[in-house]
């Protein structure tokens, strides 16, 4: 167990962690190549993690052999410059195996498995179906606590407990519960990711090991900037870059709209690989779009010495 002064070390899938949208063709098709375009200017940016087939990455509408081949084009396109993470997470306890089964083979680093989701199972049958999809495969977990998007919370004695097998080794957090999160932290070796771009800081600061942002498709190096400063010792820029990252943040995450719909909708007004959103997701309007890019463009300016 880490001590109170002690932030594990290294990280199991690095620190500065962008859920990559996944790139679609004009006509809706899987984008391979803009796939791993997009992961090198993520990587060459300041990521050291991408986390694919997440929500972000519409995983509810790809199929299996998409995702098993986003893996493959995305591994390709980065090397070892970046661990991948494959989101595998369904509300089928098999169908999620089948899933890490195959990310496994396609060259993922470590898989992101969300609580199943609707079916609100209670906390013995969550740690089961951890437990079932953590022995079916020699890839570590990142177990993903979203209780607002899937209906049930994984409690931080279920976390505590299941931080006792040895390829669960880390949590992307949306609980919103800080409190919780030290408790965690506080009595296992998980490696907590904070998961809400606001928290970045926050979490970080109680001793999170980083965090997986969707903002950081369009700003890769912001947030990795905010630990830096931390780690360097300068509080007062890390509060202060994380504060200017709000501007961006609260219309990309906070809006009505899906954080994969403002983001594919900036990166393709900023000439990147993204394409449309699938179905039953619309894409943004011009004047969100619009708005959108004098936000980022203004915290481009704001920020300085980025390269955003």
């Amino acid at each position: 167990m880490t001590t109170d002064d002690d932030r594990p070390s290294p990280p199991p899938f690095g620190r500065a962690l962008c859920a990559m949208v996944t790139p679609f063709t004009a006509t809706g098709a899987l984008d391979l190549d803009g796939a791993q375009r997009l992961a090198d200017r993520l990587v060459a940016r300041g990521c050291d993690g991408l986390v694919l087939s997440g929500t972000t990455g519409e995983s509810p509408t790809t199929t299996d052999a998409e995702k098993a081949a986003l893996v493959t084009a995305v591994r390709e396109a980065v090397g070892d410059r970046a661990s991948v993470v494959a989101g595998v997470g369904t509300a089928d306890t098999r169908h999620t195996v089948e899933l890490a089964l195959a990310a496994e083979r396609a060259g993922a680093d470590g898989l992101l498995v969300v609580t199943p989701y609707y079916s609100k199972p209670p906390q013995d049958a969550l740690e089961a179906h951890f437990l079932e999809v953590a022995d079916a495969c020699g890839l570590p977990l990142a177990l993903y606590d979203i209780p607002g998007r899937t209906g049930t919370r994984i409690e931080p004695d279920t976390l505590v407990r299941l931080a006792g097998h040895p390829r669960i080794v880390a949590v992307k957090d949306c609980s919103y519960d800080v409190l919780g999160v030290q408790k965690v932290l506080s009595r296992s070796d998980l490696a907590y990711y904070a998961g809400c771009d606001e928290q970045v800081l926050a979490l970080y600061a109680v001793g999170a090991a980083g965090y997986v942002s969707t903002v950081a498709n369009v700003v890769p190096d912001l947030f990795r900037a905010v630990l830096d400063a931390f780690d360097a010792g300068d509080t007062g820029r890390a509060a202060l870059l994380q504060r200017r990252a709000i501007a961006l943040v609260e219309p990309m995450m906070a809006a009505d709209l899906p954080g994969t719909v403002t983001a594919k909708a900036l990166l393709g007004a900023l000439g990147l690989p993204a394409g449309p959103v699938r179905a039953p997701l619309r894409p943004a309007d011009r004047e969100t779009t619009d708005r959108l890019l004098a936000t980022y463009e203004e915290l481009v300016a704001d920020t300085g010495q980025l390269q955003v």
